[in-house]
C-alpha cells in the first residue's frame, strides 16, 4: 500500500519535472518514485500492463511514435541492477 506524500518545487524544476515525465510517458508522481527508489537503491515494481497500455493517457504521449522506446524503459525497469560496491 502506498501512502500519500506531498513535496514543494520551484517552478521552474517542477515544470522540468513534468516535462521529463511527459518525454518518458509517465505521470509526475512515478516519475518522483522511480528517482527515490534509484536513489535507495530499492527493488524496482513489478511492471503491470498498465506500466505500457495506460500511456497513452498521459495526456499528450503519442504511443504510435515512441512504443518501441516506451517498451523498451518498461522491459529495462524490470532487469535487476548490478550492485555496485
Amino acid at each position: 500500500m502506498m501512502s500519500r506524500t506531498q513535496i514543494t518545487l520551484e517552478p521552474e524544476i517542477q515544470r522540468r519535472a513534468r516535462k521529463r515525465a511527459g518525454e518518458m510517458g509517465i505521470s509526475l508522481a512515478e516519475y518522483v518514485r522511480r528517482l527515490v527508489m534509484r536513489d535507495l537503491g530499492g527493488l524496482q515494481p513489478a511492471t503491470t500492463p498498465s506500466a505500457v497500455f495506460d500511456l497513452g493517457a498521459s495526456g499528450g504521449s503519442d504511443i504510435a511514435r515512441t512504443k518501441d522506446e516506451m517498451l523498451a524503459q518498461a522491459f529495462a525497469a524490470q532487469r535487476p541492477k548490478p550492485n555496485r560496491t
